[in-house]
């Protein structure tokens, strides 16, 4: 079974303060286990080798000089009788002979050092009945005037149960897991309410957070204490009034860009017009013969350029009105052979040499601008011819919501590096390239009519070679649907 780990901050902050208080807890009722065991053991070991050696000291002056094994187990039994509460059983050996008495199961090594030495030993075993305290005790007689007392070779030892003990230290190991377990259970209550104050200035920056990325860049969060918490929602704080003046900065220069695009080619219009019509009344001069030859040479020129200056200005202004958020459709139901088709004959491009169409038989209607929708018919038909290699195919599938049209041509496609960038305002593929043909705006402006429809353009490249712009509009669209 594998364990997962808890993945909110929250859920693992309440796990952390419940194992530590676990850990606590534990340590206490283990500290607290140990020390009332020994203090209880130790008791009963003192108290017990206590009265055994009243009772030997009572019991020991009947004994004869030279005791036999009869008077030994008398003295046994006796001290067996004394026990009284005790209940222990006691034997007695004389230079190390065999044991006397009640006693069994002493070790060896505690009668080695009994009978090698003149205090009291003693130690703790494991029984099959339950744990014992063995005592071994050596017998000593009074001596002459100055009290001293002489060894008697006797040494006697006592086997005491330890169940009354062991029932004590059983209770405190249930005592210990009584009290650990409530404490574990009351230790989620201050998690819970550790991690509410710890996560709240958290939740308090995500929000925040969430609000700047939606664009409120004036957000800011109260700072509350001196903790960590506390710096970091200041550090917050100067991040979003950076970010606030950087962008109200960004947004100055851009409009003052849109504006000066928007003056200039507004400014540029007029003369330019009177421009054009000064090279058109020229090229007829040109071209009747009128003018020598160099001359008509610089002025079909001036003419050709001032055409594509005026188309630039015209595509500026276009892109102006995109951005300034003027731009608005004017909708119509039309026929999608209708649309297609006056496309390919106001710029004459022929059927299929140059165009192949492939469209619905049933002639599905869509509510468009048709005017913007020519526009970018007409840019990626023209750059398909103009960069790509003919018949450009015109391929069109409707379903009751959307209508789908690909144009594609037999170029060898669109460069991986390029792909990206092709719907890019003035974006040239070949960067040693000074000039193009057209005003580099045009896919950008046709990005943004068919975004004016709610519609999606996008570019990629055919698998036999070849690129394709693939438009996505809806069939139907209501005036106040659009931007």
């Amino acid at each position: 079974m594998k364990l997962t780990l808890p993945r909110g901050l929250r859920p693992r902050l309440v796990v952390a303060f419940v194992l530590v208080a676990a850990l606590s807890a534990s340590i206490t009722a283990v500290l607290t286990f140990r020390q009332a065991r020994s203090s209880i053991l130790d008791r009963t070991q003192n108290s017990a080798v206590r009265e055994l050696r009243l009772q030997i000291d009572s019991l020991a002056p009947n004994l004869p000089a030279d005791p036999n094994d009869v008077d030994l187990r008398i003295f046994a039994r006796r001290l067996d009788s004394a026990s009284g509460a005790r209940g222990w059983h006691t034997a007695v050996a004389r230079d190390g002979g065999p044991l006397i008495g009640t006693a069994g199961g002493v070790s060896g090594a505690l009668r080695d050092v009994a009978e090698n030495g003149d205090a009291t030993f003693y130690e703790r075993v494991e029984h099959a009945d339950g744990p014992r305290l063995l005592i071994g005790m050596p017998i000593s007689y009074a001596g002459g005037r100055d009290g001293a007392r002489k060894p008697s070779g006797l040494v006697a030892y006592a086997v005491l149960p330890l169940d009354g003990e062991q029932a004590d230290v059983s209770a405190l190991i249930t005592a210990a897991w009584a009290g650990a377990v409530p404490t574990l259970a009351f230790a989620v209550v201050p998690a819970l309410f550790a991690a509410h104050r710890v996560l709240r200035p958290v939740r308090q920056l995500r929000t925040a957070a969430e609000k700047i990325t939606s664009g409120a860049l004036d957000t800011r969060l109260d700072i509350v204490g001196k903790d960590e918490l506390a710096a970091l929602t200041g550090t917050f704080n100067t991040m979003a009034a950076a970010l606030e003046r950087d962008g109200a900065e960004l947004r100055r220069m851009e409009a003052n860009a849109r504006r000066f695009a928007a003056d200039v080619s507004h400014e540029l219009r007029t003369p330019l017009a009177a421009m054009a019509a000064v090279t058109d009344a020229l090229d007829e001069d040109a071209r009747s013969g009128i003018l020598p030859p160099d001359t008509a040479d610089a002025v079909l020129l001036i003419s050709d350029e001032t055409r594509k200056l005026a188309g630039m200005v015209e595509d500026l202004m276009e892109i102006s009105r995109f951005d300034a958020g003027a731009a608005v459709l004017h909708l119509d139901d039309v026929s999608l052979h209708t649309l297609v088709h006056k496309t390919l004959d106001l710029r004459g491009w022929r059927e299929p040499d140059e165009v192949i169409t492939e469209l619905p038989e049933d002639d599905p209607r869509l509510r468009v601008d048709a005017r913007r929708i020519d526009v970018v018919l007409a840019n990626l038909i023209g750059n398909a011819l103009r960069h790509g290699a003919a018949p450009v195919t015109v391929r069109a599938t409707a379903t009751r919501e959307s209508l789908m049209i690909d144009v594609a041509d037999d170029g060898p496609g669109i460069p991986d590096e390029v792909l990206s960038h092709v719907f890019d305002r003035f974006y040239k593929a070949d960067a040693a390239r000074g000039r193009s043909e057209g005003s580099g705006l045009g896919l950008a402006i046709a990005l943004e009519n068919v975004r004016l429809h709610h519609g999606t353009l996008t570019a990629a490249n055919l698998p036999g070679g070849g690129a394709v712009f693939t438009i996505a509009l809806p069939r139907t669209l209501r005036q106040e649907d659009q931007p």
